[in-house]
């Protein structure tokens, strides 16, 4: 089932999935919980997660409306200039973090999580970053209609570079 979480109490529970989803350790996620915290306190920021029958959280996403002043933007903004998709920026919706348990992948819970989520911004567009290779995530990126705005994107604490990807909204529903 997917629906709206608060994330907040339900942090411990979504950076375990985040763990298991993107091989994180107990430092990373310590450090994650505080930024995570941190983020849904800004203006508009939502939260939905994917639990299964018995409650159990087993997928997440959480975004805002993107603000030039945040991190992530002042970190890929250079980059996006560099491809002429600077504007991207403004009046996005950001994906912030989407992961789903290894376990229910497959499923139709990423297209699920992040549909939900978009479907109620007010933006016309949405932003996202992704590891920079061929994986199953970029593909349902793909899919939903982001295209690649920026790539080999280096975060400061990220060993492998990242995609800035963008798409219209709405996303569609189905493929």
């Amino acid at each position: 089932m997917i629906g709206p979480v608060n994330l907040a109490a339900k942090v411990d529970e979504a950076l375990a999935v985040q763990a298991v989803a993107f091989g994180l350790d107990q430092d990373e996620v310590a450090v994650r919980r505080h930024i995570v915290l941190r983020h849904l306190m800004s203006p508009g920021a939502r939260a939905y997660g994917a639990t299964t029958a018995s409650g159990r959280l087993v997928g997440f996403v959480y975004g805002m409306p993107n603000d030039r002043t945040h991190w992530w933007s002042t970190v890929v903004e250079p980059y996006l200039r560099a491809t002429g998709t600077a504007d991207w920026l403004d009046g996005s919706f950001v994906i912030t973090e989407l992961h789903v348990h290894p376990a229910y992948q497959g499923r139709g819970l990423g297209r699920g999580l992040i549909t939900t989520i978009t479907d109620g911004a007010d933006e016309q567009r949405s932003i996202l970053s992704a590891i920079d290779t061929d994986s199953p995530a970029r593909g349902l990126y793909r899919a939903l209609g982001y295209d690649d705005l920026a790539r080999q994107v280096h975060f400061p604490s990220a060993a492998r570079p990242y995609a800035v990807m963008g798409a219209p909204l709405p996303l569609p529903r189905r493929n």
